[in-house]
């Protein structure tokens, strides 16, 4: 009995590592629109602009896309599809212009911490150090290296170039988990991005 008790204590433990390893960490989401659902209508036509490097509010400047930007737009094109709107043909017109850019920023590791230490309430950070769990655990190897990840999206309205629809999703993700792919992150972002869309203009919110 003590023999398949610690087996099932090994097999819980497996299945929990492995949820770590693949977790992807929350999304911090903003969005802003202007009575955004008068021109956001499903079925509604739309055509891609690709953007300078990391800013969706940007009108000037010529970018070309990059494999991961491509991801990105994967990505927010599928969101894009599930709520109804429909890709215009290449190189014919739309109602709606869509503007997508991205931003991965390496972070600045923080001092090595000792071996193995354990904090209890009151922990400060980012995502990965403890926030809002009130426990923060370091078995040793010093803190993992991080990214910050930012995804951009401003719909406008083509004909007056007016801004119906804009949002920003960040998160912080360590460099090697599989989170950090540019295929795992685009999903991830896009998908929070655009939960309940059009969203409560000017809140900020956390998406898991």
């Amino acid at each position: 009995m003590t023999r398949h008790f610690s087996v099932a204590l090994l097999a819980a433990a497996a299945l929990a590592l492995g949820g770590c390893a693949t977790a992807v960490p929350p999304v911090e989401v903003t969005r802003f629109h202007n009575n955004a659902t008068a021109g956001l209508a499903p079925g509604t036509r739309y055509a891609v602009e690709v953007l300078p490097h990391g800013d969706a509010s940007a009108t000037g400047g010529a970018a070309q896309p990059s494999l991961e930007w491509n991801s990105y737009r994967i990505a927010v094109e599928r969101q894009l599809q599930l709520l109804g709107f429909v890709a215009a043909p290449e190189g014919t017109a739309a109602p709606l212009k869509v503007r997508i850019a991205f931003d991965r920023n390496d972070r600045t590791p923080l001092a090595k911490r000792s071996p193995v230490s354990v904090g209890v309430g009151g922990s400060t950070g980012s995502y990965g150090s403890g926030v809002g769990l009130g426990i923060g655990i370091n078995l040793g190897g010093g803190p993992k290296q991080m990214q910050d990840l930012q995804l951009s999206v401003r719909i406008d309205d083509a004909a007056t170039g007016q801004a119906l629809w804009e949002g920003r999703a960040l998160s912080a993700v360590p460099v090697k988990a599989p989170a950090a792919q540019p295929s795992i992150a685009a999903a991830k972002l896009a998908e929070a991005l655009f939960k309940d869309f059009p969203g409560e203009s000017g809140r900020t919110i956390s998406v898991p």
